[in-house]
């Protein structure tokens, strides 16, 4: 057995950090992580650092913020360089071999291309994917991308001959996004993604560390849980949806337009509803979108302990297990679902589980810390030398009490919070909105109090904290 602890990353897509038991939900039991939750660091205030998927997951990749590393946006050409350390790239150089099962999105996926009647090459995408130094690759590369582009769970699910009735559902307007997966479970995205990473564990070799990513993209749209799923879901146990009325009446809200579709919003689910306003999404709607996400988290958390058994059966206590997400969910809470734009916690409050090699005890913890510490963890863990990234072992900011603002950032977005407010700032498409959130007297965001003078100091600090990160990369 390598004297280096193998690394198992394991992340779920667009997860909220409530849809888990162990963080709370009673409408499913998410039995396998709240084992692992049991036997590790459960952190209560773990941020991504972007609410959009490309720039959060080159966040985790490479450590840095994504003013740092370049890679800022889903709709930008701004694929993550090579030039760029990364985790994989170090990774290797320390003697690890390197696999990822399941979603990439370290580039822009090309949306204008997509086309309803066929599925489109990808190879030039994989190719790219395996020069940022990744051994092995399963790619599954979003369950959308896998109906528009031929990644690997493209290729067998035609060939298994499911992946035309899951393009033409998921290409189906009047579906809204919500439909049950078209096929036995075995071949949803999710279980592909559990079943190849099992693979790989239980292929490879102890003697030689590895560093493996499963990288589900589920809970991801669309909500598509396998039917048999549904069972496990009792939604009598769910809690309501965060609802104020008139929340988002004044034009200058942010989701004024994902809600009243006064042009398009930018919160995905605007781009399903009728008239692009999701205020006419009704309560079966609402009632059917959440029990299919809930189901599909209990599929996720199915494959996450068939994995987790079979790692610790191969690798004993010499491993390093990381559980969280690129970002979160809206989910119906102000009466909208996506995440785009979206500076709530619900989007932007991940789960975050990290079980250190040899260490079995539960230590839940307040201290605040973000997907850019990922890096500096697994690097530590490894005994390599520290790479210079935006981010610390969690050790590190337990032992100080955590960080003193979380940022999330993406094209034409900004946000920064200290755990007591919260600053939202866009500048987008000719728009320009701020919103202040008193998170002590206002816990669900419903209220914007950036106008009022009794917030004027802190919105200064806070602005403040907004112009010395950014500072910090333009005039170094």
């Amino acid at each position: 057995m390598t004297s280096q602890p193998h690394i198992l990353l394991i992340t779920a897509d667009e997860l909220r950090k409530d849809a888990l038991s162990c963080y709370g939900n009673e409408a499913i039991r998410t039995t396998h992580l709240d084992r692992l939750a049991a036997q590790a660091i459960q952190f209560d205030k773990a941020y991504t650092a972007s609410p959009w998927c490309l720039p959060a997951r080159c966040a985790l990749l490479t450590g840095l913020y994504p003013h740092n590393s370049g890679a800022y946006s889903n709709f930008r050409k701004c694929e993550l360089s090579t030039g760029v350390p990364n985790l994989f790239q170090a990774m290797k150089e320390a003697g690890y071999r390197t696999s990822v099962h399941g979603k990439c999105h370290f580039a822009p996926v090309p949306y204008g291309e997509t086309q309803a009647d066929r599925t489109l090459p990808y190879d030039e995408f994989r190719d790219y994917y395996l020069s940022l130094g990744i051994d092995r690759l399963d790619l599954q590369d979003d369950k959308q991308v896998s109906v528009w582009f031929y990644d690997d769970y493209a290729k067998e699910l035609d060939q298994a001959g499911y992946l035309k009735p899951y393009r033409d559902l998921t290409w189906d307007r009047s579906k809204r996004k919500v439909f049950p997966f078209p096929g036995p479970e075995e071949w949803h995205p999710d279980s592909w993604v559990g079943r190849k990473t099992v693979e790989m564990l239980e292929a490879h070799e102890p003697e030689v560390p590895l560093f493996c990513w499963a990288s589900f993209s589920g809970p991801h749209y669309p909500f598509d849980a396998p039917e048999a799923y549904m069972e496990r879901v009792d939604m009598s146990k769910d809690k309501p949806r965060v609802l104020l009325e008139g929340e988002f009446d004044d034009e200058r809200r942010i989701h004024h337009r994902s809600y009243h579709g006064d042009g398009r919003g930018i919160a995905d689910g605007s781009f399903s509803a009728d008239g692009f306003a999701q205020k006419n999404y009704t309560e079966a709607y609402w009632h059917q979108l959440r029990k299919s996400y809930y189901a599909n988290v209990a599929q996720i958390d199915d494959q996450v302990g068939r994995i987790l058994e079979t790692a610790y059966r191969r690798f004993g206590d010499n491993l390093l297990v990381i559980f969280t997400a690129d970002h979160g969910e809206m989910l119906g809470n102000h009466g909208i679902w996506g995440k785009g734009d979206c500076g709530y916690e619900d989007v932007l409050n991940i789960p975050m589980l990290v079980q250190y090699p040899r260490e079995r005890e539960l230590h839940r913890s307040e201290a605040k810390v973000m997907l850019t510490d990922i890096m500096a963890t697994c690097l530590k863990a490894a005994g390599i030398g520290h790479n210079e990234t935006d981010g610390r072992d969690f050790k590190e900011w337990l032992s100080e009490g955590g960080r003193h603002y979380v940022y999330s950032e993406g094209e034409g977005f900004f946000c920064v919070s200290d755990g007591s407010v919260k600053y939202i700032h866009i500048e987008k498409n000719g728009r320009t909105h701020y919103e202040l959130f008193d998170l002590k007297t206002d816990p669900d965001e419903q209220r914007d109090v950036s106008g009022l003078p009794e917030y004027a100091e802190v919105l200064a600090e806070l602005r403040n904290a907004e112009s010395t990160l950014f500072m910090k990369k333009l005039l170094a």
